[in-house]
């Protein structure tokens, strides 16, 4: 299960979130900032910067690597972005709906990124955290493995 794009709507409260950000910040909005802005909450999953300015620039050519780094900083610095990095050195780039939470499963073969959610983990890790006296405000779960197409594909070598 990856993650969706977001639908009208939910691009719409994006849209507010980094408008009320830039307002109380005294940033300004610019043609090539809304372009990248929009072209990343429609995207679709976890993008590097490469990608997002490979995307933009279908749109207009003249955006440049800065805009979409200075953006997605922007981006992260108002919470609707998260920066992952999946131990294969690139940063790469979610879009953070409020109240959305989930987790991944990374391919150590071919880098296949697959979200989920599962509620015995979360309950889980909140027991832990009692435990030890913790209150909980954000965590990461990461599981690295070798996802079915690329262990199919090692188990056909070995035959």
């Amino acid at each position: 299960m990856g993650q969706t794009p977001a639908s009208a709507r939910d691009i719409a409260s994006l849209r507010k979130r980094l408008e009320a950000y830039m307002e109380r910040n005294g940033l300004r909005s610019t043609t090539q900032r809304r372009l990248v802005t929009e072209v990343f909450f429609r995207s679709d999953g976890h993008v590097s910067i490469e990608e997002l300015l490979s995307a933009v620039r279908r749109h207009d050519p003249r955006v440049g690597y800065a805009t979409v780094y200075r953006t997605l900083k922007l981006l992260k610095e108002s919470g609707l972005a998260h920066e992952r990095h999946f131990g294969d050195g690139m940063s790469r780039y979610e879009v953070h709906a409020e109240d959305e939470h989930h987790d991944h499963l990374i391919c150590t073969e071919c880098g296949r990124i697959v979200e989920f959610e599962e509620p015995a983990i979360e309950r889980l890790q909140e027991r832990v955290a009692r435990r030890y006296g913790f209150r909980l405000t954000r965590h990461k779960h990461e599981l690295y493995g070798v996802c079915p197409p690329c262990d199919r594909a090692a188990r056909g070598k070995a035959t």
